[in-house]
């Protein structure tokens, strides 16, 4: 009892002085209860909704209103055109797109079907899925509604029914595997380079090299450099794997250019090295790194848009989101492989990616200085 009693106090010693990995055993259970418990809503409520009114009357803004009453559709720009309908949803600003016909009122008042249009982008499954089933329930109630109020002033007559036409563009056939891999091979990259690269400094100053690299005549931003490039080489390889794999094995349309994904994921990579470096200059040993290594995982996992739609989460959370790589890298890997979009419409993750890389490499180099070069 005395010998276990003895390494107990040890290791309850050593804990107490390592506060780091303290606070980071006491936070992670927080946050993961905080994500999961607030943030993750599969009840996707106000997605963005574009409405091209060619009928402008009382008819159609009662149907627009009722659409918006059910909570499920926040109306963000009216379009003149289909072809700022079509802008929208390309550049993900819309999910869904509404378009009521001139001629609606006359048709519904002549008891002819009215066609009313709805685009909805199926690449995000989940709110797609909900923006479909609110809209037939929501518009056959309205149809049902004006049928019977037309029916008390006039029992002979004869009105129309709303003809709800759905159009699902990018993965019509709600496909998962087509939602769901392209974001994989994001989470695959970040999951095995982060956890390299935050690992690279840390390992080097426990085994006794650190202090043989800083002798020498390497600068700080060629030592991180020097540290990035080899693991974005092995980058490349589960990037032409996963994309294998996707592309045979689950039939995944690539509708877009193969060489910009291939060059944004470079960026991408970069990114997420360049934060695992940063986690590297700050942590005091490979377990700390491997915990603050998760510790940004998780949130990127779940927050990002991979498996949880972003529209449905608190405005907090929402707002957190938009720092995360990953976030941008959603977007990115969607907008390519199914709906075949350029930089036109994805310049702004790139040039977030981009941004995010210069911050946190400068950071990490200022830290790498402060620390070791002091």
């Amino acid at each position: 009892m005395h010998r276990i009693y003895a390494i107990l106090y040890k290791e309850f010693k050593q804990m107490r002085r390592d506060t780091t990995m303290l606070r980071l055993l006491i936070l992670l259970p927080i946050i993961q209860i905080l994500i999961f418990g607030l943030a993750i809503n599969t009840e996707v409520k106000h997605i963005p909704t574009v409405v091209f009114d060619q009928c402008r009357q009382q008819e159609s803004r009662e149907l627009i209103d009722v659409l918006v009453a059910t909570d499920y559709y926040d109306v963000i720009y009216y379009a003149s055109s289909i072809k700022e309908v079509n802008e929208k949803i390309n550049s993900g600003e819309a999910i869904v797109g509404i378009i009521f016909p001139p001629d609606m009122v006359k048709k519904f008042k002549h008891g002819d079907n009215v066609p009313i249009q709805l685009i909805v982008d199926a690449s995000d499954n989940m709110s797609a899925s909900s923006a479909i089933n609110v809209a037939q329930l929501a518009i056959n109630k309205k149809a049902e509604q004006v049928q019977l109020s037309s029916l008390s002033y006039n029992p002979n007559l004869v009105a129309g029914k709303y003809d709800l036409r759905i159009r699902a563009w990018y993965n019509p056939d709600f496909i998962s595997a087509n939602y769901i891999i392209p974001s994989i091979i994001g989470i695959v990259l970040m999951m095995t380079l982060i956890m390299v690269a935050s690992i690279s400094i840390v390992r080097e100053k426990e085994e006794g090299t650190l202090e043989q690299l800083l002798i020498s005549p390497l600068k700080p931003i060629e030592l991180i450099i020097g540290k990035i490039v080899p693991y974005i080489c092995v980058g490349y390889i589960q990037m032409i794997i996963a994309i294998c794999v996707g592309y045979f094995g689950f039939n995944i349309p690539i509708k877009g250019s193969l060489i910009l994904f291939i060059l944004l994921t470079t960026i991408f990579m970069l990114a997420i090295l360049s934060l695992g470096i940063l986690i590297s200059t700050v942590a005091q040993n490979q377990m700390q790194a491997m915990q603050l290594s998760f510790f940004v995982l998780l949130p990127s996992i779940l927050l990002s848009g991979f498996m949880f739609p972003r529209v449905a989460m608190p405005d907090f959370f929402y707002y957190i989101s938009m720092i995360l790589p990953m976030t941008h890298y959603v977007e990115i890997s969607r907008g390519i492989f199914l709906k075949g979009i350029g930089l036109e419409y994805l310049y702004q993750p790139t040039l977030f990616l981009i941004f995010f890389t210069i911050i946190v490499l400068s950071l990490s180099i200022w830290r790498f200085k402060k620390i070791y070069l002091r």
